[in-house]
């Protein structure tokens, strides 16, 4: 025999008013999942970049990098995907914007941090490169409604260059660690004065590419994370028009 209090959450579950369960995830479209896809990349790519920190093994590394050119096709993918199925909505606009944001703004500064940009002045530029992808993307949002578009619908130009270009930044990197530029632990775990020895002694100033200037007494930065700032300026241009392909 039931309570009250149970026959009343009975009919509040049942109530024709609430929604159907999942009924978000069976409105997604196929396009929908695709971009998801590139969310899944992004997030990869993160965990594999932690992973590489603790274990010091680069094929995690390597892994985190291979994330991201992932990501890019699938985010190339999910619009031929919407054109193909003539299916967009706004939360295909807004899931695109959030797991781009993932896959190439956050990840590839903590990629940035994990090959030995760390110093005080390497974040400052790597969180400037993080809120100009995040400025860049909302902007979109907000103007690709009045932006000029072609007889089929598709937005003519990019205002700035596009998030996924920051692909050519992994690709450095990865270039950078397969050349023995960055990342020189040796045998880590096997060290008797403990693994944080030699992760501390991996990122000194001949082990990073491009080694570190002195700006002002006790704030050094690597030369190389300027690569970021560029990217993050360019993104955020409204005078640099790309067309869109």
């Amino acid at each position: 025999m039931f309570s009250p209090s149970s026959r009343q959450v009975k009919r509040k579950t049942s109530d024709p008013e609430l929604p159907s369960r999942f009924s978000m995830v069976r409105s997604f479209q196929l396009a929908d999942f695709v971009t998801l896809g590139n969310g899944v990349c992004g997030c990869l790519s993160l965990m594999f970049a932690m992973k590489a920190l603790i274990t010091q093994n680069t094929d995690f590394l390597f892994t985190s990098f291979w994330c991201i050119p992932v990501g890019v096709f699938f985010d190339f993918l999910d619009g031929r995907v919407a054109r193909w199925k003539n299916s967009s909505s706004l939360l295909g606009q807004e899931l695109d914007s959030l797991a781009d944001f993932c896959s190439f703004g956050i990840a590839p500064a903590v990629l940035g941090f994990a090959c030995g940009f760390q110093k005080m002045l390497d974040l400052v530029v790597l969180t400037y490169f993080v809120c100009c992808g995040l400025a860049r993307l909302a902007r979109y949002n907000a103007t690709v409604a009045a932006m000029p578009k072609d007889s089929g619908g598709k937005v003519k130009f990019f205002e700035g260059t596009p998030i996924p270009t920051t692909l050519v930044i992994v690709g450095i990197l990865a270039y950078g660690v397969s050349c023995g530029k960055f990342w020189r632990f040796a045998n880590p775990v096997y060290q008797h004065e403990g693994p944080f020895a030699v992760f501390s002694q991996a990122f000194t100033p001949e082990h990073v590419w491009g080694g570190e200037i002195t700006l002002f007494p006790g704030y050094e930065l690597h030369p190389l994370v300027l690569m970021y700032g560029v990217s993050g300026t360019l993104m955020i241009s409204r005078r640099l028009r790309i067309p869109k392909p």
